[in-house]
């Protein structure tokens, strides 16, 4: 998944310091994610159209947060969450019906899309109409040891020896990162 985001970041880099800090930040997600090389070929090629697609997003979020300045970025985000709200429904609105009538179900409903779309792709579209495409990109290698950290503080999951070396890696190459003049 980020093999991409990586490219990108490597793409961007334009100062012996950026290429140690991408190194830090590669080889702690690395860590983090436990890469290994087994597995069934379609396996593969899912993991590589993630990536593909997690790369597309970055190179195309940044070009719309970027777009026009007499237009927020979060306005553009809003738009482009009603047309995807309104392509996707039809295909699962039949079974969807039911909790339509269940307070309970819409509650949870509102709240996990607010966490899991809103809130991030809003703090996505505000990162990225002010940094270069190549320092969010190596800024999204926080995400594995965002959720190590999260691991620890919500579910009480410790980190073994390998993850707290793999989030103390990712946090040196982003400190260490510093965006092109």
């Amino acid at each position: 998944e980020f093999i991409g985001p990586v490219a990108l970041a490597l793409a961007g880099v334009r100062s012996r310091r950026n290429i140690v800090a991408l190194g830090l930040t590669a080889a702690g997600v690395s860590l983090l994610t436990q890469v290994r090389f087994g597995g069934a070929p379609e396996a593969f090629f899912w993991a590589f159209a993630n990536a593909a697609l997690f790369t597309a997003y970055i190179v195309l979020a940044h070009a719309v947060s970027r777009a026009d300045p007499d237009t927020s970025p979060i306005d553009r985000l809003g738009a482009a969450m009603i047309v995807a709200g309104v392509a996707i429904s039809p295909l699962g609105f039949r079974d969807a019906a039911p909790a339509l009538l269940d307070p309970l179900a819409l509650g949870a409903g509102l709240a996990v899309g607010l966490s899991s779309s809103v809130i991030p792709y809003v703090f996505d579209q505000l990162a990225m109409a002010r940094l270069p495409r190549a320092t969010y990109a190596l800024f999204v290698a926080l995400l594995p040891a965002t959720a190590v950290i999260i691991g620890v503080l919500v579910l009480r999951q410790m980190p073994t020896p390998v993850e707290i070396q793999g989030v103390a890696l990712v946090a040196a190459g982003v400190a260490l990162h510093r965006p092109p003049e």
